[in-house]
């Protein structure tokens, strides 16, 4: 099963107007829809689906980007025993027009517009974090479900802005370690809601300064290889987030507590269901797909 997270790149706040999308986009209604070079309009839907439907390269980069998209294949020199490839658990996507600035980008640059469309997917190394941006995100939920955690943030914490960046991090480290893949490119969406940069400074400010230790700790994890499954990922990644990060600032302790009850409350609400499974599971059940 497959989860799109694209609703507030239209800025929508409210649940009736997120209710209305679901309904424009399921009947097909076209609503602030980007378009590529040519005029056409981007289904990004369609595209999302196709990047989770095909494999990710994660452990050997190809120069010709995306191998199982069409007119493109393993460039001389890729290996022939890493050209099955492995599950792809998310399809990150990006935006035309106003871009996803943080605030003190958008105060030097407030008139910059993202004009430039590159008709490009690529998966995301093996070791390389990326700041994830949830307006426009696609990912398997059977793969990699419970690891998408937004974040204890926002009203009454003293960090926002940073909810989705945050499960972009836990995520890619347990790809990482369970042997799936992230990728980014196409499809693109039209961003048309400017945020305002003075609330977002005081929004971002802490963050900012706690990047710094943030990223160098994903950075330097390593989980276990006890460490089967999302679920078994993310609880131990809670514990070196307290070990690591609580030091820095008590709302660390906090955020590694609910990241236990998220995960608590997502094996409750979904008992029914088995674990996210590792790539050689998931291979086994078919999730992945050779290039023809």
């Amino acid at each position: 099963m497959f989860f799109v997270c694209w609703v507030d790149a239209f800025g929508l706040g409210d649940l009736e107007s997120q209710r209305s999308m679901r309904k424009s986009l399921l009947s097909g209604r076209k609503r602030d829809v980007a378009k590529d070079p040519t005029g056409k309009e981007i289904n990004a839907l369609q595209q999302h689906i196709q990047n989770l439907l095909t494999p990710s390269t994660p452990f050997f980069f190809n120069t010709l980007y995306d191998p199982f998209r069409d007119g493109a294949d393993f460039v001389r020199g890729y290996p022939f025993s890493m050209r099955e490839g492995v599950p792809t658990a998310v399809s990150h996507g990006l935006w035309l027009n106003i871009p996803d600035y943080d605030a003190p980008t958008q105060l030097v640059k407030p008139l910059e517009r993202n004009t430039r469309y590159v008709d490009a997917v690529l998966t995301i190394p093996k070791g390389t974090l990326f700041p994830m941006c949830g307006m426009n995100l696609a990912f398997d939920r059977e793969l990699i479900g419970p690891a998408m955690y937004f974040g204890l943030m926002g009203d009454g914490q003293p960090i926002g802005r940073y909810d989705d960046m945050w499960a972009g991090w836990c995520t890619k480290v347990i790809t990482d370690h369970l042997g799936l893949g992230v990728k980014t490119g196409l499809p693109y969406i039209w961003h048309s809601k400017a945020s305002n940069p003075f609330v977002n400074l005081k929004k971002e400010y802490k963050g900012i300064y706690w990047q710094e230790d943030i990223i160098p700790f994903f950075q330097s994890v390593t989980l276990p290889k006890e460490c089967t499954t999302v679920q078994k990922c993310y609880i131990e990644l809670s514990k070196l987030v307290k070990e690591k990060l609580g030091p820095i600032d008590p709302y660390f302790q906090k955020l590694a507590d609910a990241m236990v009850t998220w995960i608590d409350a997502w094996d409750e609400l979904n008992s029914s269901a088995q674990p996210a499974p590792a790539a050689a599971d998931a291979k086994k059940d078919g999730s992945s797909s050779k290039k023809k």
